[in-house]
């Protein structure tokens, strides 16, 4: 059968302790679930040699020509390995899912009796090919171990011959190949069989001579050890030497450099803050703006050089960008020769470096932990302690028999979650809301739609450094707010749905409102887990209103190896006032052939369907407008904090979501998020306390849900109601009840 599907993908071995429970072992009502086909296990003996097996399947695309496709005959697209494949089945839907980590490959039969044949087939092939993977491992680590004895060279020891790694190649004819251009099957024979019995022979004679060539080796390390550990403790004690000295006074140096640099950027920072406050008095009244300016003009005067090169450099490079970014008549966009769009371009870089190095310096200078703090004073820029290691949990135990299946309803550790929930990421969501703030205050339509499309791709920023951790749910009737007075908005989110789970969240500020409503499912197929988002986000600007959709993202190596997410699909932007200008966003999808990843690219369209403006970048990194000759740097997402990856890989934005400000903390709703005790004892490092209290709230969620049933009642969301669409919109109380009479006057429900 085939072990490859036509991708040329390397990939690592299975080992045949992830492989679970037959689909064929169970009937009946486990045919409407996914079902894991099981892999090779116990003795390596299945040397059976399947049949050539050919034929056609059908095909999932998600994008473009979503639905199920026949390939075309002759198509090839690649191989891949099925023997090295998480295969699960859904005899219901005559259903197959492969999923090789890199890829995800949805298959469909048109028939019942298709659908056996071929789930046998592979299942046959599977265990043949995983057979011959095994033997052929064990074969190289007794080979290696004949030649390091009769060479007289004792061998390291070698890692499990199970884990090790593996490439494959669509042009070994000894591989059995799926092609997925005709979903053809094929197999050849091996000689691995023959070639394994003879070399069990010399088994027992090599075995006798590595215990005694291990034996020789281990006496000679231990003597070298002894020596080393005299020669250490003779050291220990003898003066040090004018190597180390030298060494300690260039790191007494550098420490000096260090912190002398730390007093000049705090002293540029303290400037800075003063040329600002002048700035802000200039614009009290006419007279007073006279005045100010030449105070300002004294003020700057006084300033260094360094100071003031350093507040130029520090303004963000987005700002300058939007003055130059789609004037047609502006000089700075004219192309003189080739070498503009390098220039454009790596200017704009080395200006936003620099600025972003100042600040990122200037936020790592004091770990600022939670609690003492005053409204509106200095952030905090850590956690109060690291997130935890999650090596020893075993995810295949959780997951092994969710395949296919939403996990929301999934009760996971609390070790897998980060202490933010599903409220506060859509709260991030708003981290770059200067876009939209620009967009109200551009004229011209085309370039509105541009800077609304970059707000739309930054919500996706925060993402990339957080493939390791999940949000907690959110409860039913569970609250956030987030009112940004720097940023200038009011957000406030409620979890209005808990079967399903739906999100709803609003914010408002002077130049735009934003509210959306999301319900997320989560799918894993094996290696991967998909979300896929279901919904629509909305905008309103003073003179237009637009929404949008969300893509699919997808979590790889869920299993083994460095997790990473990428997010895939299309986003249409439309404008409900005026059809005259519209957007398409594609996320494109990591290509085998292709090492790029996280590439996003757009254009911005009039009535007829004619390119405005063309978008281009990465959806973690920047935004250009323009073309590759001459482009303009629409966004760039902000430096990440010191130590991020201690962090949960939280963006500075995100540190602050959880924060509890004593100033504002009676002015909160008991059902607020950053009340939740199990969120809370995560973010302090408090591990057991944080799931006592994970499944303590989720048994009180549980009886809440029964005496609503019992007394045929439905909860009714408290700040958002259902429009006319079903979608959830904030029916105008929140903000109110703020201020009069206020949370703390109220009944609240009990949630925790």
């Amino acid at each position: 059968m085939t072990e490859e599907k036509n991708l040329g993908v390397s990939q690592k071995v299975l080992s045949p302790s992830r492989s679970t429970s037959s689909c064929s072992s169970k009937q009946g009502s486990r045919q409407d679930s996914w079902e894991i086909v099981e892999g090779l296990r116990g003795v390596m003996n299945y040397t059976q040699e399947p049949q050539k097996q050919e034929g056609y399947l059908l095909k999932k695309r998600k994008w473009p020509l979503k639905g199920w496709h026949k390939i075309e005959r002759g198509k090839v697209h690649g191989c891949i390995d099925v023997g090295l494949s998480v295969m699960s089945v859904k005899k219901s839907t005559k259903c197959i899912d492969l999923d090789t980590e890199e890829h995800i490959y949805h298959l469909k039969a048109k028939s019942q009796e298709v659908f056996d044949e071929w789930v046998a087939k592979l299942r046959h092939h599977r265990m043949y090919r995983q057979n011959e993977i095994s033997m052929a491992s064990l074969l190289k680590v007794l080979k290696r171990k004949k030649e390091h004895i009769e060479g007289g060279v004792p061998e390291p020891l070698v890692p499990s011959v199970l884990s090790a790694p593996l490439r494959l190649h669509a042009s070994n004819p000894n591989l059995s190949t799926l092609d997925f251009g005709e979903e053809k099957i094929y197999s050849n024979g091996s000689e691995t069989t023959s070639e394994f019995s003879k070399m069990q022979e010399d088994l027992c004679h090599i075995a006798h001579k590595v215990y005694f060539t291990l034996k020789s080796a281990f006496s000679t390390i231990s003597t070298e050890r002894e020596k080393l550990k005299q020669m250490f403790e003779h050291d220990a004690v003898s003066s040090p030497s004018a190597q180390i000295v030298g060494l300690k006074n260039a790191l007494s140096s550098a420490i000096a450099q260090n912190t002398d640099l730390k007093d000049r950027l705090r002293r540029i920072h303290a400037e800075s803050m003063l040329l600002d406050s002048a700035a802000n008095v200039k614009s009290s009244s006419d007279l007073a703006k006279e005045n100010s300016e030449d105070e300002n003009r004294g003020l700057v005067h006084q300033l260094s050089n360094e100071s003031r090169l350093s507040i130029t450099d520090s303004l963000t490079e987005f700002f300058d960008a939007q003055e130059v970014l789609l004037s047609a008549s502006s000089s700075e966009n004219e192309v003189s020769d080739d070498e503009s769009y390098a220039s454009d371009v790596s200017d704009n870089i080395s200006e936003d470096n620099l600025s972003n190095d100042i600040e990122s310096e200037r936020q790592t200078l004091d770990c600022v932990p939670d609690g003492n703090v005053e409204s509106n004073s200095k952030r905090r820029t850590c956690l109060p302690a690291p997130c935890p290691n999650t090596s020893n949990i075993s995810l295949w135990n959780i997951l092994r028999n969710n395949i296919g299946k939403d996990l929301s309803k999934v009760a996971m550790p609390v070790e897998l979650n980060e202490p933010l929930n599903t409220l506060q990421r859509l709260c991030e969501e708003l981290e770059y809301s200067e876009l939209l703030d620009k967009a109200a205050h551009t004229p011209d339509m085309f370039e509105r739609m541009v800077y609304v499309a970059a707000f739309a791709v930054s919500a996706y920023a925060s993402s990339f450094y957080r493939a390791g951790s999940k949000p907690f749910n959110p409860v039913l009737g569970e609250t956030y707010e987030c009112i940004r007075e720097d940023k200038g908005f009011q957000f406030f989110s409620e979890q209005v749905s808990h079967h399903p789970p739906i999100s709803a969240c609003h914010a408002e500020s002077n130049n735009f409102m934003f509210w959306q409503d999301i319900r997320w499912k989560n799918k894993f197929w094996g290696k991967s887990m998909e979300i896929v988002p279901v919904g629509t986000t909305h905008v309103i600007l003073p003179a237009d209103h637009y929404e949008w959709n969300k893509v699919t993202s997808c979590i790889h190596n869920i299993l083994s190896g460095q997790r990473w997410i990428e997010h895939y699909g299309e986003i249409i932007i439309k404008n409900l006032n005026d059809s005259s200008c519209h957007c398409k966003l594609t996320f494109v999808k990591t290509k085998y052939w292709n090492h790029n990843v996280h590439e996003i690219e757009g254009n911005v369209l009039d009535k007829n369907g004619k390119i405005v403006h063309r978008l281009f970048g990465k959806w973690h990194e920047n935004i250009y407008c323009g073309t590759p000759t001459v482009a303009n740097c629409i966004w760039r997402a902000n430096p990440m904090p010191k130590d991020y990856e201690h962090w949960y890989g939280f963006t500075q934005f995100a540190l602050e979501l959880n924060e509890l400000d004593p100033l504002v903390r009676p002015l909160l709703p008991p059902t607020d998020t950053r009340f939740r005790p199990d969120q809370r004892l995560l973010e302090e490092g408090n591990i057991e306390g944080a799931e006592i209290q994970k499944q303590r709230i989720e048994q009180l969620q549980r009886e809440r849900r029964k005496v609503l049933e019992e007394n045929n009642m439905e909860h009714q969301p408290r700040f958002f109601r259902k429009s006319t669409d079903d979608s959830w919109v904030s029916n105008g109380t929140y903000l109110e009840l703020r201020k009069n009479p206020g949370f703390s006057k109220l009944d609240s429900p009990v949630l925790w």
